[in-house]
């Protein structure tokens, strides 16, 4: 049997944050990096708040690459007010975060927490999934947390909390859109039902991504690109990813890479990997990607050709919008790239999101995938 739920509540489109003067809260807790407090963003919700009457309190100490000592802190912030609403606004860590936060909170006390989730950013799908992505800073490691509880309530798609994000993280959220869809099309767990997300998803950021990098007033891309983020979300959440991600939490993890940017750099040889293209047989997975790519208008004389044809332009996009190709481009040091490739293969391996990979790797072919993201070859 396979199963398909949606929790959370999705309110989008211009004017979409004006829904929380109608939510019920009485103490709340928001949840933010330091820049949403800087930059002054953070009154969009604050000001709603004081016209409704609801007492809050901002905890703003989250850091890319959330690690178990912010959660900690959080859950902290959250005991002291007795909040019965988290409000997670940001990008995927302040989300991430916030459901972290949340879950061990719930687990020492009896109150009901109501978790709504505001995205800045057009990228994680967080505020629609039940993962949640930890470092712990001592082992250099990422671990991804899944639990149905985390799952928040409420996802409010405010188009114009965009409009400001640079180009260049535009570009690394906007591939890591790609990359869930990718990988949730050719998932063990796939069903119709997120295969339509995952499409619906993926043609949206294939068709806009590049011009909203380009041009970031475009104010209609930028909507669709966040509902882009969020089918991707609804498609991830159900049918999970594969080892693009887990070889991109291993390489955050070990050389802070952000972690768009690191789907980025794996996506093309893993999308090869998967497609079996040093293989002498077509495979199941090189027909999904198939299809993928003739919904994107791509087209080639074979089906291994279609796919290679999918590979190629998915590269002149990623080059077009500014992002490399290896981990040298990266501010990464090549002989300590290559030092870590046995570690982060092993973390890889033990990475929740390996296992629902169509095709079942080992270390050694982990490792080769790594060494392709250095340049000319080792």
């Amino acid at each position: 049997m396979n199963y398909f739920q949606m929790g959370t509540q999705i309110i989008s489109g211009n004017g979409a944050l004006n829904a929380l003067k109608d939510m019920d809260m009485t103490s709340v807790l928001i949840i933010c990096d330091p820049y949403m407090v800087e930059s002054n963003k953070v009154e969009d919700i604050a000001t709603i708040l004081v016209e409704k009457g609801v007492t809050f309190n901002i905890f703003s100490d989250i850091i890319p690459d959330p690690t178990i000592e912010v959660v900690v802190q959080g859950v902290g912030a959250i005991s002291s007010c007795q909040a019965d609403t988290i409000i997670a606004f940001g990008g995927g860590s302040a989300i991430d975060s916030a459901k972290a936060i949340k879950e061990v909170y719930s687990q020492s006390s009896t109150q009901r927490i109501q978790l709504i989730a505001i995205p800045t950013t057009s990228g994680t799908g967080s505020e629609v999934t039940a993962f949640s992505v930890i470092s712990d800073s001592q082992k250099a490691e990422k671990y991804a947390l899944v639990d149905a509880s985390m799952i928040p309530d409420v996802a409010i798609l405010e188009p114009k909390l965009t409009e400001t994000v640079p180009s260049h993280i535009t570009a690394d959220t906007g591939v890591d859109v790609m990359t869930h869809c990718f990988e949730a099309y050719v998932s063990l767990k796939a069903t119709d039902f997120t295969d339509a997300c995952a499409e619906k998803g993926l043609r949206i950021a294939w068709e806009n991504l590049v011009q909203v990098v380009e041009h970031g007033e475009d104010s209609f891309g930028r909507e669709k690109l966040l509902n882009a983020s969020c089918l991707a979300g609804i498609a991830f959440n159900e049918a999970s990813l594969g080892i693009c991600h887990s070889l991109a939490h291993a390489l955050g993890a070990k050389f802070h890479i952000p972690h768009g940017r690191a789907n980025a750099l794996l996506l093309p040889h893993v999308i090869a990997y998967n497609a079996g293209m040093d293989l002498n047989q077509e495979t199941e997975t090189l027909l999904k990607y198939e299809s993928m790519a003739k919904l994107l208008g791509i087209q080639s004389g074979t089906k291994r050709g279609t796919v290679q044809s999918m590979i190629a332009q998915l590269n002149r996009q990623t080059k077009r919008m500014g992002i490399p190709k290896y981990v040298t481009d990266c501010g990464v040091e090549k002989e300590a790239f290559v030092n870590e490739i046995p570690e982060m293969a092993r973390l890889a391996m033990a990475d929740t999101c390996t296992l629902t990979n169509p095709r079942i790797p080992t270390s050694k072919e982990l490792e080769q995938i790594y060494l392709q993201l250095c340049q000319g070859g080792y």
